[in-house]
């Protein structure tokens, strides 16, 4: 059976360390709770490094701190006594710092939200919205618990999204420095060899000896030219014109991945804020801040409008065209139900489940086109210098 180690708290705040054996996590925490302690902390022993490296940092230990947050107020904790404790056990410095301002702010008379606020590299304005709706509704405990499972799903979709892109970018890379080394240390070796034909070289030969040669010669001149064109384009791209310009192709690019990303976090978020108690003008404010493309952002303008006007919500999405018509008409349902938080989430629940498979199909075109691309170029470069190596060997002795 699998033995767990745990960090826990008894109801008097004092912390307490051992393991449990059960047959897994939930088990663990059910038997811990039976002998009236509140688990913090719980992994297997193996994992315990690698838990304490990814919470060195602040933003990453947010996960951690919201659901532990939430197991010490449901079990009655006071919020300042459940601060402390989360302080005390901290493994990060940073976020040890961070609560103990939150903490102190408290005790000087500042409301939690107001003190996360103060710190909006770590809690975002989301974050901080629906804090305050669960203290104006007197359940934090249950907002946090909602948080967790918020914050812990938009991790998974995050995680999926960069580790399908591991492989093209190793392969870029990879491919992008066999050519270059070709380029420059390689085919300079023949360049000695295929001096002295001069024109008898073949023509693929010539040009490819001709930019070996210019990148061995300027490097720095083709470096100077590609940062004098990096930075100008950042600049452009990270302006409000330059990103809205950026993302409209990348719409037209891969816009079915795109919307499909779009459409899970905006309506993960909105339901998740509906569902604890925030207003909807507020939430669509703050489910538009999640948003990473500015052209279906800016329609969610629009969608604000419409509801002020009484429009609702599933109109004024579908006079948007910027979410698929599924997304709209599950939308359109849960409005017409009274259950549009269910509804959304039902929504989020199943296009990150088709985002998977978008990018799993993505991939799977994508991977090939670059392995050919390589298989070209480096292709060239070989029939290249075989063709030179040819024609010396047809010169007349």
């Amino acid at each position: 059976m699998p033995v767990f180690s745990y960090t826990a708290t008894t109801m008097e705040g004092s912390i307490v360390e051992g393991v449990v054996e059960a047959p897994e996590e939930k088990s663990a925490v059910e038997k811990l709770k039976s002998t009236g302690v509140i688990p913090l902390k719980l992994a297997a022993p193996k994992e315990e490094g690698a838990g304490r490296l990814w919470r060195k940092s602040a933003k990453g230990g947010l996960l951690t701190f919201t659901t532990e947050m939430s197991a010490l107020l449901s079990a009655g904790l006071p919020l300042d006594r459940s601060l402390n404790i989360l302080s005390d056990i901290s493994e990060s410095r940073e976020m040890k710092s961070v609560i103990q301002s939150i903490l102190k702010s408290i005790r000087e008379g500042s409301a939690f939200s107001d003190a996360l606020q103060r710190h909006p590299k770590i809690f975002s304005k989301l974050y901080v919205s629906m804090i305050r709706a669960g203290e104006v509704g007197g359940a934090l405990d249950v907002v946090l618990d909602k948080l967790g499972e918020f914050l812990e799903t938009s991790k998974e979709l995050k995680d999926h999204v960069v580790s399908a892109m591991i492989y093209p970018t190793i392969l870029v890379l990879t491919g992008g420095a066999s050519i270059i080394v070709m380029l420059t240390f390689v085919l300079p070796r023949f360049s000695v060899i295929f001096s002295e034909l001069g024109s008898a070289l073949p023509l693929p030969t010539q040009i490819l000896l001709a930019v070996s040669n210019a990148l061995k010669s300027y490097w720095w001149i083709v470096l100077l030219i590609v940062m004098g064109g990096w930075f100008p384009i950042r600049s452009y791209v990270r302006s409000e014109a330059g990103r809205y310009r950026w993302d409209a192709l990348k719409l037209r690019m891969v816009g079915d991945v795109t919307r499909r990303l779009e459409t899970a976090r905006f309506c993960r978020t909105l339901g998740t804020l509906i569902k604890s108690g925030v207003p909807l003008l507020q939430a669509l404010t703050n489910a538009k801040e999640v948003l990473g493309n500015q052209v279906i952002a800016s329609a969610i303008d629009k969608v604000a409008k419409g509801t002020k006007e009484g429009k609702g919500i599933a109109v004024p999405l579908s006079e948007a065209h910027v979410f698929p018509p599924l997304a709209l008409s599950m939308i359109k349902v849960g409005e017409e139900t009274g259950q549009l938080d269910t509804m959304l989430l039902k929504v989020a629940t199943t296009y990150e489940k088709s985002l998977r498979e978008a990018l799993k199909r993505f991939m799977s075109l994508l991977e090939p086109l670059m392995i050919l691309i390589m298989a070209l170029i480096i292709g060239f470069i070989v029939i290249s210098m075989l063709l030179g190596v040819y024609s010396i060997m047809d010169l007349p002795v």
